[in-house]
């Protein structure tokens, strides 16, 4: 025997074709149980002082049992906690069919509601397995004709045997057909399940990942914003669905706007473009892909069916962008470095070059100027040539340590003691003036990273002494030197760093000129007068020694900070 799940689950819309819930089937046998033994009632009442007395008592009977069960049975399963089973079902069968078996016996055994026994069986065999709809059918068959036999003794006649016969054919061909529908809604609901599992999954993918994801309609309104694409453009889009909002877009991104309507318009994808935004008062880069879904039919690439903010909402076009500002800096980093890896290989060999012959030529001039007369012009231009050769001999010097930066040796080092000494180390030069303020910040000690040493001393010095010359007279420098920590979230998108350390040196001067910003750790490339541009490259280079990074955040008006990353373990013999 077949049972029912225990306990009924909750009602639901039941998709269209599908077998419906228990709960829902019930609540139907219920309504029309009683609607057909009300009608009975009303029947037999209305026609009283035709009727047999005997009629009229059945069906008052009927009404009054059917009242009665049909209240126990609501509350049985629908308001008591917990299902019902297959007992209850046998039992509700029972009483159906008895229940049409009086009807049929006041109406007549051949009367039309005979046909109510086809209900009956056609509704338990869909509520029960086939078995059990069988099992029902049966006892309609023998309540049936033991009825007829008892309104008319003698043979049964072929018309109750047909009747009988019909009644085994209903339930079996509701059962077959119940069985496929609970086959098709099966699929439905696997099917629906899926759907919804891979909707969760891509909602919550859109929700989290990185780029940005904007879907608008062929007439501009907003179908779909992730919450990057809202802070990437600075734009509270979750409140404007179904609502336009490109002329937003276009005042923050003027060339997404217009790639999304040339999308829309000309059914050609956008891929790989640039972009510029601005919002949250700074202006970056996006790169961005656009692609144009076609909603009407025969509608293909290329083919102008209505575009964006056109009327002809025949199109949507979902746009991916992201902030590529960290991906377009590292790269300037790597060719920088690429650069500078060039340089320092041509500046050695230069160096080495020119270094012995200006020797030679120095030592000649000085021998010279001693066999000219005191105060001649001999002596004169030979002291010229002298202090113009030392001169070349130092900028030379600063070539080799340029193309000379190696980690020689590696060793622990507390961060905050380097800057200490390198900060003593600047303000002995005689370019740093007596009355700069240069503050040391190193709220953690100690802050441990493995190094070269005198490299690192290099960095600080050259970058507090850069500092410090950044000052506009007559405004003393004030320079900031800060050691910790630092966070993940600090680093550019893409770089990794085992346990980054870093070390800022901010100044309040009048920040670093656009012109120079793009080059400014090029060899030569300078924003101060009489400075060899040099010292930021030496910097550079040292800190890539290191495996390290620096980047430099400045602005008119608002200084500039130089921050250095470091990672906190390093082996030398790795460089």
């Amino acid at each position: 025997m077949g049972s029912v799940t225990s306990p009924i689950p909750p009602a639901r819309p039941a998709p269209l074709g599908a077998v419906p819930p228990p709960r829902v089937l019930l609540r139907w046998l219920y309504v029309g149980r009683i609607s057909v033994a009300t009608a009975v009632f009303l029947a037999a009442a209305l026609s009283w002082w035709r009727a047999d007395l005997t009629a009229l008592l059945v069906a008052s009977l009927t009404v009054t049992l059917a009242l009665v069960v049909t209240a126990g049975s609501f509350w049985y399963s629908h308001l008591r906690p917990g299902g019902v089973g297959p007992t209850f079902l046998y039992a509700q069968a029972v009483f159906d069919v008895g229940m049409v078996t009086a009807i049929v016996q006041i109406s007549g055994p051949f009367s039309y509601f005979a046909a109510l026994y086809i209900l009956v069986i056609a509704f338990y065999t869909v509520m029960m397995p086939l078995a059990n709809g069988l099992l029902v059918a049966l006892l309609a068959g023998i309540v049936y004709a033991a009825g007829v036999l008892f309104g008319q003794p003698g043979e049964l006649s072929a018309a109750v045997l047909l009747q009988v016969a019909v009644y085994w054919l209903v339930a079996g061909a509701t059962a077959y057909l119940a069985s496929r529908v609970r086959v098709v809604g099966a699929a439905h609901d696997t099917l629906e399940a899926e759907l919804r599992r891979v909707r969760l999954e891509a909602a919550d993918i859109l929700r989290h990942i990185g780029a940005g994801v904007l879907t608008v309609e062929g007439d501009g309104r907003l179908v779909y914003a992730n919450p990057t694409a809202e802070q990437l453009l600075g734009l509270p889009l979750a409140g404007r669905l179904d609502q336009p909002v490109l002329e937003d877009v276009e005042r923050v991104a003027p060339s997404l706007s217009e790639a999304i309507r040339r999308t829309a318009r000309e059914g050609r994808r956008v891929v790989r473009s640039v972009a510029v935004v601005t919002a949250g008062g700074r202006a970056f880069p996006i790169g961005l892909t656009t692609t144009a879904v076609r909603a009407g039919p025969g509608v293909g690439d290329g083919a102008a069916a209505g575009g964006v903010g056109g009327g002809g909402g025949s199109s949507s076009v979902t746009a991916i962008f992201q902030d590529i500002s960290d991906a377009r800096r590292l790269e300037e980093l790597r060719l920088r470095t690429e650069r500078l890896e060039a340089v320092a290989e041509l500046s050695a060999s230069l160096a080495h070059e020119i270094k012995n012959p200006l020797a030679s030529i120095k030592s000649a001039v000085a021998q010279l100027s001693r066999s000219a007369p005191p105060g001649a012009d001999e002596q004169v231009l030979a002291g010229l040539i002298v202090r113009e050769s030392d001169r070349l001999a130092a900028l030379l010097t600063e070539f080799l340590d340029f193309s000379r930066v190696r980690v020689t040796r590696s060793a622990r080092l507390d961060l905050a003691v380097v800057a200490e000494r390198g900060i003593h180390l600047a303000r002995q030069h005689p370019a740093c003036s007596s009355d700069a303020a240069i503050i040391l910040d190193a709220a953690e000690r100690p802050v441990l990273v493995e190094g070269d040493e005198d490299l690192l001393h290099r960095v600080v010095f050259n970058l507090v002494l850069n500092a410090v010359q950044a000052a506009v007279p007559p405004r003393a420098a004030e320079v900031r030197v800060t050691v910790g920590t630092a966070t993940g979230g600090e680093l550019p998108a893409g770089v990794t760093m085992e346990a980054p350390r870093v070390l800022r040196v901010s100044d309040a001067g009048p920040g670093v000129a656009p012109e120079v910003l793009p080059r400014l750790f090029e060899p030569f490339v300078t924003g101060r007068a009489g400075g060899s541009g040099l010292g930021l490259a030496i910097v550079q280079r040292a800190v890539q020694a290191h495996r390290g990074l620096i980047l430099c955040d400045t602005g008119a008006g608002r200084g500039t900070t130089f921050s250095v990353y470091l990672p906190a373990r390093f082996a030398a013999e790795a460089v």
